[in-house]
């Protein structure tokens, strides 16, 4: 039987050297290509979306450009709809998915990700003149400008609120700003965006859960040397200042916890 052990110990081997060979390839792949394909929407302000020139710009957008210049590559953008774009990393359209994806456990069962790069929160908002509601339990007996189908207006309504349906964020503010609404409960990178486009706006945060969801970027399984190195890179970012430039320029402030 040394021939069955002799044929064994040569297969185990021979994986062993296969998965040696896989392991970082993609990451060499990219270095050799110098280019990192990274799939995004293009539609969604103010992560990734196309400007009055029609250039694609964002917060993400920009991210992914700093991950790049730290990896020594260049960054090839391929965008797609929400719906179909993480599955493109299946279909081998990209290397990575920069569009604030959130980093949930279903997510992590299927793909990796790396370190959070962006935080987000539930904020109740009110007008910057009201003094009565502080808390999310002040919201009892008030209306609520809120996305039926939302967790913020699950939120909303666990707080005793009278919900008026809106269409998304813009419209919740402005029932807010013009008295049809008392609150919205909505997220905190949404409101970091509008003040950051009309500063004057009659609206403040009247309190934030402690809370946050947070996004990452996201590649296949199985390549944890590509995970290291866009860690490494998102860390040199924000050691050098260039994360803070960059989300100041879009939200005014650190979004990054």
């Amino acid at each position: 039987m040394k021939w069955l052990k002799s044929l064994l110990i040569a297969g185990t081997l021979q994986v062993l050297a296969v998965a040696a060979g896989h392991a970082g390839a993609n990451l060499d792949q990219i270095k050799q290509a110098g280019v990192l394909k990274v799939g995004t929407e293009g539609t969604y302000a103010p992560f990734t979306y196309h400007d009055e020139s029609n250039a694609l710009v964002g917060f993400d957008v920009e991210i992914a450009k700093a991950i790049g210049e730290k990896l020594g590559v260049k960054v090839e953008f391929l965008e797609g709809k929400w719906d179909g774009l993480i599955a493109g990393l299946d279909a081998n359209r990209y290397d990575a998915v920069i569009n604030e994806v959130g980093i949930t456990d279903a997510r992590k069962a299927k793909y990796d990700f790396s370190d959070p790069y962006i935080a987000s929160k539930a904020v109740l908002i009110v007008r910057g003149d009201d003094t009565d509601i502080k808390t999310f339990a002040d919201l009892k007996g008030k209306k609520a400008a809120q996305s039926l189908t939302s967790n913020f207006a699950k939120l909303a309504e666990k707080n005793g609120a009278e919900l008026v349906g809106t269409d998304g964020f813009d419209q919740s503010i402005q029932l807010l700003l013009t008295g049809r609404a008392d609150a919205t409960i909505n997220d905190s990178l949404s409101f970091l965006d509008f003040k950051k486009h009309k500063p004057d706006a009659n609206v403040k945060i009247a309190a934030q859960e402690e809370n946050a969801d947070y996004s990452g970027v996201i590649v296949r399984k199985g390549d944890p040397e590509l995970v290291a190195a866009i860690n490494k890179a998102l860390a040199d970012i924000k050691a050098d200042g260039t994360y803070k430039k960059i989300a100041d320029k879009y939200f005014g402030q650190d979004v990054s916890k």
